[in-house]
């Protein structure tokens, strides 16, 4: 039986103006709308889901957007960057790409051995791609095609990175329930790594303490793969164990889920591959049309009169 990967999930950002959170996604960075829903603590907002062609565990970034949210500002105790994983031969096609389209971005710089291309999103995320020789593709097998070609495209996460004050507490979690291990570390910070083909990279920085502020282009939790919900109650029996205090398991629909604090600060949730996107679309046509999980189904015309269109 093949080992089930570990590594990100999804990570779930706060955002502002929905159509603009889009465009940039889907039409400038070339990524998949996946899922096209509302966010179940607050349904008269949308919940926007962007992945890889196939729409696969490690390469879901999420956004709540609020138009009127504020610009945050990240500070320690968080998860403050999103990496994507990019092929190893298309830094020149970024970098043109992005000067073209006048998304701000800075100068290439080395970490651990790879080129990392750091830029921010319309609300300040900040972002990286990052090139590597990764012929693991995990969306090869479908047929959408994005506004990037596939020799180019962004293939999913290629990690995150946290600022922490101290690092042990949280690298315990990493090591001993999400599957991850330390693999290198040096004046950058401490690398933690899977064997997962994307999503495989937790990148520590230690900080002195800094104060933030929260709002559009915040990270808001950062979620980590279980195989399925008898491996999810596991690893949520395990956090217990550690005298954290984790939330029931919760049914999104997609995934099921389990959310804790972590002694560093940050969000954490733990989220099952499955049932995955497709259970309620047709893989070739996921994120076309608003859906609702089936407990909000029966308010579907309320919420439709208060979401603004959007267009992917």
């Amino acid at each position: 039986m093949k080992k089930h990967q570990k590594g990100i999930h999804h990570i779930t950002v706060m955002a502002g103006n929905p159509r603009q959170n889009v465009d940039f996604y889907v039409k400038t960075l070339g990524l998949r709308m996946v899922k096209k829903s509302v966010n179940q603590d607050d349904p008269g907002t949308y919940h926007l889901f962007y992945g890889n062609a196939s729409a696969t565990p490690g390469s879901s970034l999420t956004f709540f957007p609020w138009p009127r949210a504020v610009k945050g500002d990240p500070g320690s105790g968080e998860a403050v960057a999103v990496s994507f994983s990019t092929p190893e031969n298309s830094l020149e096609f970024w970098e043109n790409r992005f000067d073209e389209l006048s998304v701000p971005h800075g100068d290439p710089f080395e970490r651990f051995g790879l080129t990392v291309l750091p830029f921010e999103d319309p609300d300040g995320l900040s972002l990286e791609l990052v090139f590597e020789d990764n012929n693991l593709n995990p969306a090869e097998e479908s047929s959408w095609q994005g506004t990037v070609s596939k020799e180019n495209a962004i293939r999913g996460f290629w990690g995150t990175t946290l600022k922490l004050t101290q690092e042990k507490p949280t690298a315990e979690i990493l090591e001993s329930i999400l599957g991850f291990s330390k693999t290198d570390s040096n004046e950058q910070g401490s690398l933690y790594t899977t064997d997962a083909p994307i999503g495989s990279k937790v990148l520590i920085e230690t900080v002195k303490p800094e104060s933030g502020s929260n709002g559009r282009g915040i990270i808001h939790h950062v979620a980590f793969r279980a195989k399925d919900e008898e491996e999810l109650d596991e690893m949520r029996r395990k956090v217990q164990n550690m005298g954290l205090s984790p939330t029931q398991i919760i049914d999104r629909h997609w995934f099921k889920s389990v959310y804790y604090q972590t002694p560093g600060g940050v969000l954490f949730e733990m989220a099952s591959d499955g049932p995955g996107y497709a259970v309620d679309e047709d893989p070739e046509h996921l994120g076309e049309k608003l859906i609702l999980p089936p407990w909000l189904e029966s308010r579907r015309d309320l919420i439709e009169k208060r979401l603004p269109e959007i267009e992917a």
